[in-house]
């Protein structure tokens, strides 16, 4: 599906309220998780030892980092949105966050996304987006919460 585009305030108040759409599905591979251990300085064992994650682990594998999970948004996000005519973007906030299923080794993961609410604040657009990971073949998203962007449009 292609993305939605975007290239003022209106247009996102036209979406106001309604489902954006998803992304694409996006896997997860050890070599990911370590990357993301070395970079964040979490080498806790169940997510960088595979040997001891099956033998002791409570999820039969590896699980990746929560926020290696919460990182890929950006690259999830611009499958769903493409916003143009823009000067620039600020993450502004995540609110309700909730780590809800551990994301295994090798899963593949999606992001669906709902524009909870758009307000100008003179000039600048706040978007509220409601958004879920989804684990394809998990009944449970890996999270829900609410992100929280300012679009400053040219």
């Amino acid at each position: 599906m292609p993305p939605v585009i975007i290239g003022s305030f209106e247009e996102f108040e036209q979406h106001n309220g309604q489902s954006l759409g998803m992304s694409e599905y996006f896997h997860i591979t050890q070599e990911q998780i370590n990357i993301f251990a070395k970079a964040t300085h979490d080498h806790q064992w169940i997510h960088t030892d595979p040997e001891r994650a099956k033998a002791e682990g409570a999820f039969g594998n590896t699980i990746a980092h929560g926020y290696l999970t919460l990182s890929i948004v950006p690259h999830l996000w611009e499958q769903i949105v493409d916003v143009r005519n823009l000067k620039m973007m600020i993450n502004y906030g995540i609110e309700s966050l909730r780590f809800a299923n551990p994301v295994l080794v090798d899963s593949e993961v999606r992001l669906v996304a709902n524009l909870k609410n758009v307000a100008n604040l003179r000039g600048t657009v706040k978007a509220e987006v409601e958004v879920k990971l989804e684990i394809k073949d998990q009944k449970k998203p890996a999270f829900t919460g609410v992100l929280i962007f300012l679009y400053h449009f040219q």
